[in-house]
């Protein structure tokens, strides 16, 4: 890997298939040094855009540049960008050893790559098993160590984590991260959003083909502002106490609770204990990052 990774650019990407337009007018960046989690519901594009960064699929219009050019104009791409898609098809009576060798082959890259790519996924002690006895959270290893044979600026990685346990999630938590660390760029799909806040340092995050978020997750956090939900004996009573207070921004939930924004737990508790109004509970909103992307992708963010 070089010092200074690699970047990948998208502008203006767009696919149609007849009628359909799979992605419309996509443009983001995955910088270099960042693990960039690219998330969406099924069916939103992201698989499509994976595969047109990588040359698998033609634009409709638009295009992905990786370092500058589009993946068909890299001379090694497999010292650029290593990837893994979906599941991989390995012969089941091939060991994970023997199917490196054939894919450092492939790529023009000394066997030697083959232990370093084994070493950096945990699989040297099953090096020497057939694949077919291996686990599917092991099948995702052995095609994220083809990935790594190239020893890439950039991993592209569509759900990685299917098919690991927790301990196995956490490991690629780990491995991505330090990839980044490294000065890598790491690409990202994947449904576990719960990890992907955990992991990612930049999102993109897309709808119906077309981006509706791309930055930071805590400059996410931070437009969409924290409420204080209160449930209490008189809501109305409490609603125009808090307007008379300068508190205006307040909304009535579906469970009858007021959401209340621009004002701390103490504020809200002050005014309704003025107005005489007994709360039941009192509590401030934790906005996680599944919370903001059903708002993002639902067309219910109000940022």
């Amino acid at each position: 890997m070089t010092e200074d990774g690699g970047r990948v650019g998208v502008r203006g990407l767009t696919k149609r298939f007849g009628p359909v337009a799979a992605v419309s007018d996509l443009s983001f960046d995955a910088p270099p040094g960042a693990v960039t989690g690219f998330l969406g519901p099924n069916g939103s594009g992201k698989t499509t855009t994976l595969r047109m960064i990588l040359g698998l699929v033609a634009p409709t219009a638009g295009e992905a540049r990786i370092n500058g050019v589009p993946f068909a104009a890299l001379q090694r791409p497999a010292r650029v960008v290593g990837a893994v898609l979906e599941a991989q098809g390995f012969h089941p009576a091939r060991t994970g050893r023997r199917h490196l060798l054939a894919c450092a082959a492939a790529v023009g890259v000394p066997d030697a790559a083959v232990d370093v790519g084994l070493g950096a996924v945990g699989l040297i002690d099953a090096a020497d098993r057939a694949v077919g006895g291996y686990s599917l959270g092991m099948q995702q290893r052995l095609a994220l160590a083809v990935a790594m044979l190239g020893d890439p600026q950039v991993l592209i990685l569509d759900e990685p984590g299917n098919g690991l346990d927790p301990e196995g999630i956490a490991w690629m938590r780990s491995f991505l991260r330090g990839f980044a660390a490294r000065g890598g760029t790491v690409l990202v799909s994947s449904h576990l959003l719960g990890e992907i806040e955990q992991t990612a340092d930049h999102l993109v995050v897309v709808s119906r083909g077309r981006c509706v978020y791309q930055g930071g997750l805590d400059q996410l956090r931070a437009s969409r502002r924290a409420r204080v939900l209160v449930r209490c004996a008189d809501p109305g009573g409490l609603a125009r106490a808090l307007a008379t207070a300068g508190i205006v921004e307040i909304d009535t939930l579906p469970d009858g609770r007021l959401g209340v924004a621009d004002a701390d737990a103490v504020r809200v508790g002050d005014v309704a204990l003025a107005a005489g109004v007994a709360v039941h509970g009192l509590v401030e909103e934790t906005i996680d990052l599944e919370q903001l992307f059903f708002q993002l992708t639902t067309g219910a963010w109000r940022g």
